[in-house]
């Protein structure tokens, strides 16, 4: 399932959701099915120690360590 970019016509928010194809979508504030899908930033790759880092510890603190070799996560 991809994550598409919404825009809400009704009530003005933009968010982000986790979505089938098929599925129609609601805002998740005010509940309105009169979305406009929108064009996602890119991400670039990060390639800096530093951010790997930093990704990795928050990714750690928050229980998540897929993203972890099986080396790394013995030492967790």
């Amino acid at each position: 399932m991809p994550i598409f970019d919404y825009h809400c016509c009704d009530c003005d928010a933009d968010f982000e959701l986790l979505v089938m194809n098929s599925t129609i979508p609601n805002c998740p504030q005010c509940g309105s099915q009169h979305l406009e899908k929108q064009i996602s930033r890119v991400a670039a790759p990060g390639r800096s120690a530093g951010l790997k880092a930093r990704a990795r510890a928050q990714a750690a603190k928050e229980g998540h360590l897929s993203n972890f070799s099986p080396a790394e996560r013995k030492l967790r």
